[in-house]
């Protein structure tokens, strides 16, 4: 059971996660057995728009969305990118959103994803980072 600062937390990223439309979800699968496949179908049944990153799979469709190769390769602006991927890949990944022509609002890090250095780059530029928390629980505990 989550504790009172925790729900408060839980408040706080469910408020910012109202302001999204626009995922692109790092590391998407389409195995139904992992956590990037769960999230990205609850996501899309909360009415988020999730684009799908991974290069295994580009040119494909999880979820009957089209995945991309690449950050930089989605044709339109995200609000959010949602890092599925280990903590190391996630240096990398912060760059390429920060090099795009409109960088995304919001770098979320999945439960156990972290990279101090990073989240303090994105946040210079501006952006809200989050790590280590899940947009999946998050939600559901926001509304439970």
């Amino acid at each position: 059971m989550p504790d009172a600062d925790d729900a408060a937390v839980n408040a706080e990223l469910a408020a910012l996660l109202a302001t999204v439309n626009t995922i692109a979800l790092i590391g998407a699968s389409w195995k139904r057995t992992r956590p990037a496949h769960r999230v990205m179908a609850y996501l899309l049944d909360k009415g988020f728009q999730v684009i799908p990153v991974n290069p295994g799979h580009a040119g494909k469709e999880i979820l009957g969305q089209r995945v991309y190769a690449r950050l930089s390769d989605i044709p339109r602006p995200v609000d959010m990118v949602d890092i599925f991927r280990p903590s190391e890949e996630v240096p990398a990944i912060v760059a390429e959103a920060l090099r795009l022509p409109v960088p995304p609002r919001i770098i979320w890090m999945q439960l156990g994803v972290f990279h101090d250095d990073a989240a303090q780059a994105a946040s210079k530029r501006g952006l809200t980072v989050v790590m280590n928390r899940c947009p999946k629980i998050v939600l559901e505990q926001a509304l439970a």
